[in-house]
């Protein structure tokens, strides 16, 4: 669901004061307007740039969907209603849809590298999003065919390394289960030692940090001989790209998370271009 007053702040960013640029040149006139797309790729930010221009009394008279795939040329909204409004949201409908979609459509990519090797692995999110969107970032993979992993440090129970420094494994592990017996527990680990160690000690999920393919292969090697495999769930991160994913991939893993889907976004190219009525 879209969350307007959300919106409405990044709106406000842009224009603290008003267009003053529109509302210094611009009669009071209406106007039509398409945003239109300038390469091929996944649709995501449609809903929430109508709910822009709809706040602001523009007509929406024809849309794609988020989740759409689309040629370059493609319409994606069709706009009409007063000038001055549909110039004001411009930027921030199109920034959204642009990142969005940006991040679906390079989702999408990797989900489907992904699924060639492994059909049943997951590809999902990182918390490495941008301060204030992450909340859109995040449904952005979903859009795209990715898991969004957790929202935020609320959101689930993940031991790394700087929690290892400073905690035990064992005793990490104990308290987390004390703590809650409602959420997984997962575990970062950078050896197949450590992976046998933390399955043994309660882990739900198995996180294989920075590992190569044939680490990867030796740690789920290492789990099946001691007959944990099956109780847990294995993620790979860290360093993985569309160049390694395959031979990852490939490994038998479960999820595959990738900080580099929200964290080096290439905006998604689109133009908004106006007629007067």
């Amino acid at each position: 669901m879209t969350d307007l007053n959300e919106l409405l702040q990044y709106l406000k960013e842009d224009t603290p004061a008003g267009d003053v640029t529109s509302d210094a040149i611009i009669p009071d006139v209406h106007c039509t307007a398409v945003i239109r797309t300038e390469q091929d790729g996944v649709l995501a930010g449609v809903e929430e740039a109508a709910a822009l221009f709809s706040h602001f009394g523009t007509v929406i008279t024809s849309r794609k969907n988020d989740g759409d795939s689309v040629k370059s040329g493609d319409v994606v909204l069709s706009l009409s209603g007063r000038a001055k409004k549909v110039l004001l949201v411009e930027r921030t409908a199109l920034n959204i849809i642009g990142r969005m979609s940006g991040i679906a459509t390079r989702t999408a990519k990797m989900v489907a590298i992904v699924r060639t090797e492994n059909p049943s692995c997951r590809v999902a999110g990182t918390r490495k999003t941008c301060p204030g969107f992450r909340r859109l970032d995040k449904k952005a993979v979903q859009i795209g065919g990715g898991d969004p992993h957790r929202m935020n440090l609320s959101d689930g129970i993940l031991i790394k390394d700087n929690h290892l420094a400073l905690v035990p494994l064992e005793e990490a592990l104990r308290a987390a289960r004390n703590h809650s017996a409602y959420k997984k527990i997962e575990v970062e680990v950078e050896s197949a030692a450590d992976a046998v160690k933390a399955a043994a000690a309660g882990a739900d999920i198995i996180m294989l940090d920075n590992m190569t393919p044939a680490q990867v292969r030796e740690s789920i090697a290492a789990l099946n001989e001691k007959g944990l495999r099956d109780r847990v769930t294995i993620e790979i991160s860290g360093g993985i790209d569309e160049d390694t994913l395959r031979e990852y991939a490939a490994c038998g893993v479960d999820v595959i998370s990738m900080g580099a889907l929200t964290h080096t976004v290439k905006n998604f190219s689109l133009s908004l271009e106006i007629q007067p009525v």
